[in-house]
């Protein structure tokens, strides 16, 4: 409880300001409207407790938010206006959704007294976020406000993380209470009951060919580290799902590649041959299985940890299903697991091997081979660098070519969602002012949300965004010259100098069209204090890493 702040009248714009406080946020992400101006007083009196971040579209504060669930296990906290705020904040929630992302939205809303009249930007938000949210509530007494938010952090945080939709009526807000503030319920992390993890050690030894996936998210470095020591004391493979990069270290000799949209053909084929598949987080959803198809031909032994017992065994039959807290699970596991000889080292090697293999940069046409160039940055890149991705072909290049190292960070959108990658950076690195922060997008992404720069330069951060410009939206032109050969529709995109775009708002701009000019590019850029944006021309007919147009078409001739 904050002592003071209870003992007094407050208004239900102070009250909500203060249950943020109470529940440790840090940072809000907003678009101001007149629906929660009470709200935005009541920040005002908590200004040198909470950075109210101002951005210049509702899905870029979102997507900031977002980021901020991903990177510190806590819910990231975004406040937008009614009707077309919520509308346009609506993709944010829907990417925390499916990437199991803490986060707590706050929708301003009209007033309760005018309810189903049709009135000004009027929306039911129970029935708009129902099925995109864990919890969608309303407040209108302001007596309420403590109990109400402290419980949608801990809906947000508890069991599969996820995103809480709060409306906060207007004349609400203005309401004037005395009622004492709820700080954060004490909640002890799930622990796997007393049998599961004997009987995984059990099924361990009786295997042959183990692997782990790992996945989820609100893993801690200590956790992670626990599922390493584990690893590397039973000489078990590890995989990643789709943009869980950051969960492993991929320059590890247990590291397998990641499993998700574009995972490499070989790695796929060898995973079909394992016979323990321990999911530890992974939801083993849609990207991460192959469509739902890779565990039933794998005809592996699953077993599956998760905090949701929902989730487990949702979609494929496990033989253990183990509840429990990711990290709690991992540091128990290690604990109970020391170093043991296994017998299946030529295994681990094989994978380690498809792994090195795939990513070995081909011989590319033209003057820039970027997955060379990819590989030439690696070195340059801080131990804790944050990366962040959008969705498209282009990001599948880091995937493939470069190594996510311990102590760096990946975020990306697991629901595909472009516009995520530039306001994800640049939350990143508000949140982290002394890290090295990499966004890399898209040219069709970032003119989805590459205004939101400017929120960068307002509040002092300097993210580096490379943008691949192959003047289309290359995944969708990729599905279509499989389906449709050579009758190129709808996916031809027009861009502006993306140098100048950035120079505009006093930022530092690149252009690499050679291999050898994304390190020099990268070091001015860095060395520039600025936020930044690295144009890199990568011509469509590379529509993907491992096909050109041309052979799409020849392919699909033959078929």
């Amino acid at each position: 409880m904050d002592g003071m702040a209870g003992l007094g009248t407050r208004t239900g714009g102070q009250l909500i300001a203060d249950a943020l406080v109470a529940q440790g946020v840090t940072h809000v992400f907003s678009v101001p409207g007149e629906s929660f101006l009470d709200v935005l007083d009541g920040l005002y009196e908590r200004r040198d407790q909470v950075d109210l971040i101002t951005c210049r579209f509702e899905a870029g504060a979102v997507h900031m938010a977002e980021a901020h669930g991903k990177l510190t296990g806590k819910p990231g906290v975004a406040i937008v206006t009614r009707g077309p705020g919520a509308c346009h904040a609506s993709i944010g929630v829907h990417v925390a959704n499916q990437d199991s992302t803490p986060l707590v939205l706050l929708v301003g809303q009209i007033p309760f007294a005018e309810t189903d009249r049709d009135t000004f930007q009027e929306v039911d938000y129970r029935k708009m976020f129902a099925p995109l949210a864990k919890w969608v509530t309303q407040i209108d007494d302001a007596a309420r406000i403590p109990e109400l938010m402290a419980r949608a952090f801990h809906v947000a945080t508890s069991g599969r993380p996820g995103p809480v939709v709060v409306a906060i009526s207007e004349e609400m807000q203005k309401a004037r209470v005395v009622v004492p503030d709820i700080g954060p319920a004490k909640v002890l992390p799930a622990h796997p009951a007393p049998r599961a993890i004997p009987r995984l050690l059990e099924m361990l030894d009786e295997a042959k060919r183990p692997l782990i996936v790992m996945g989820g998210t609100c893993w801690s470095d200590e956790g992670r580290a626990a599922v390493r020591a584990f690893a590397e004391a039973h000489d078990i493979p590890v995989t990643v799902g789709f943009r869980r990069m950051g969960l492993f270290d991929g320059t590890s000799q247990l590291y397998a590649g990641d499993l998700g949209v574009g995972a490499d053909p070989g790695l796929v084929k060898l995973v079909k041959q394992s016979d323990l598949v321990l999911a530890i987080g992974s939801r083993l959803g849609e990207a991460t299985s192959q469509g739902y198809t890779l565990f039933p031909e794998t005809g592996a032994t699953i077993v599956q940890v998760h905090p949701d017992p929902a989730e487990i065994g949702r979609v494929f039959r496990v033989a253990l299903g183990i509840t429990a807290d990711l990290n709690a699970f991992a540091l128990a596991l290690r604990d109970a697991a020391p170093a043991k000889p296994r017998p299946w080292a030529e295994w681990r090697r094989s994978l380690r091997a498809q792994r090195e293999a795939t990513a070995t940069a081909p011989d590319y046409a033209g003057p820039l081979n970027f997955a060379r160039a990819l590989q030439a940055l690696e070195p340059e890149l801080s131990d804790d660098t944050i990366f962040t991705c959008d969705a498209g072909n282009f990001a599948t290049w880091l995937n493939r070519f470069m190594h996510v190292r311990e102590g760096q960070d990946f975020l990306g959108p697991t629901n595909g969602a472009m516009g995520y990658g530039a306001p994800a950076a640049i939350g990143a690195a508000i949140l982290n002012p002394g890290r090295c922060v990499i966004g890399l997008i898209g040219d069709g992404g970032f003119l989805m949300t590459g205004q939101e720069i400017a929120t960068a330069f307002q509040h002092g951060a300097a993210p580096i965004l490379i943008v691949v410009n192959n003047a289309g939206y290359g995944t969708i032109r990729m599905y279509q010259e499989r389906a449709y050969p050579g009758r190129v529709s709808g996916t031809q995109l027009t861009n502006p100098d993306f140098r100048k775009f950035i120079e505009a708002f006093g930022g530092h701009g690149e252009l690499v069209t050679a291999t050898d000019e994304l390190v020099p590019a990268f070091r001015r850029a860095r060395a520039s204090g600025l936020p930044s944006v690295i144009e890199v021309r990568l011509p469509m007919e590379q529509v993907t890493h491992r096909a050109t147009v041309t052979e799409l078409r020849a392919q699909a001739a033959k078929s």
